[in-house]
């Protein structure tokens, strides 16, 4: 979700009012930074060019219920990830409440709210992404991405 204006301390019942609208994320990771290198997981998730955010943003009022979308990856045309915004533990305005008790949310924040199932690491035996390759993922009325991986060094 993109927050519209700043919330502190939001209740869940106005929490809606702070969004301005909603977006794909793709919440790249990467796993050796995460699992080889120790200690918390977002250093594997803020290297460059990661967590790609588009093609747009939807406002709010264009998506009635943003907890019934289809969640959808692909890698090379072979669907990895299938699911759903109704399976997340947490709603879009308990998080934005949540969120909003420890830190002043700002307009134009993005809040990346989850994963569908299939994710590559739970996957036995794990699966990872490999240069060359296609990832296209989308999220029902919010658009669809698509990024190839490049090795970096």
């Amino acid at each position: 979700m993109v927050i519209s204006r700043e919330a502190k301390y939001v209740s869940e019942e106005n929490a809606l009012e702070h969004v301005a609208g909603y977006c794909v994320v793709n919440d790249v990771s990467e796993r050796e930074f995460q699992i080889e290198m120790g200690g918390q997981w977002i250093k594997g998730k803020s290297c460059d060019t990661f967590a790609p955010i588009g093609p747009w943003m939807v406002t709010r009022d264009e998506i009635p219920d943003p907890q019934n979308l289809k969640m959808w990856l692909k890698v090379d045309d072979l669907r990895r990830q299938d699911g759903s915004t109704k399976t997340m533990i947490f709603g879009v305005s308990t998080l934005v409440s949540y969120i909003s008790r420890f830190m002043s949310l700002q307009p134009g924040d993005i809040i990346p709210t989850g994963t569908p199932p299939g994710v590559g690491l739970g996957l036995k035996p794990p699966v990872f992404l490999k240069p060359g390759q296609t990832m296209k993922l989308g999220i029902e009325g919010l658009g669809i991405q698509t990024q190839k991986v490049v090795a970096t060094s």
